[in-house]
């Protein structure tokens, strides 16, 4: 449970620094947006370490999914718009991947 709510208090921060780029670069807010966004992202690379796996690159795999459903969620609560089936769909093959990875037997050394 720790590590799933590192994965989502990682993808918040994530999509929410990287929104305040968008907004700078795309929506002509004021480039004070990248402050609050740098150190969003900051927090974000920060909460990825509390998950209780051996490797980063693993820990790392397995967040992208967690990081697509997020950002449909995105999506749909603050841009408002709905995702489509493909989003869903992918959201789901991802967090498959996502689960795959977390949970999938492994030999003691990998």
């Amino acid at each position: 449970m720790p590590s799933l709510l590192a994965y989502i208090g990682a993808a918040c921060a994530e999509i929410a620094g990287c929104f305040a780029f968008w907004a700078w670069l795309r929506l002509d807010k004021s480039a004070l947006w990248l402050l609050p966004g740098m150190a969003s992202l900051a927090i974000f690379a920060y909460l990825l370490t509390f998950v209780d796996l051996d490797f980063a690159g693993r820990a790392y795999a397995a967040y992208g999914g967690i990081y697509i459903a997020s950002s449909l969620l995105w999506l749909w609560l603050a841009e408002g718009r709905v995702p489509d089936r493909w989003d869903l769909l992918g959201g789901v093959i991802a967090l498959l991947g996502s689960a795959i990875i977390l949970f999938g037997p492994r030999d003691p050394g990998a």
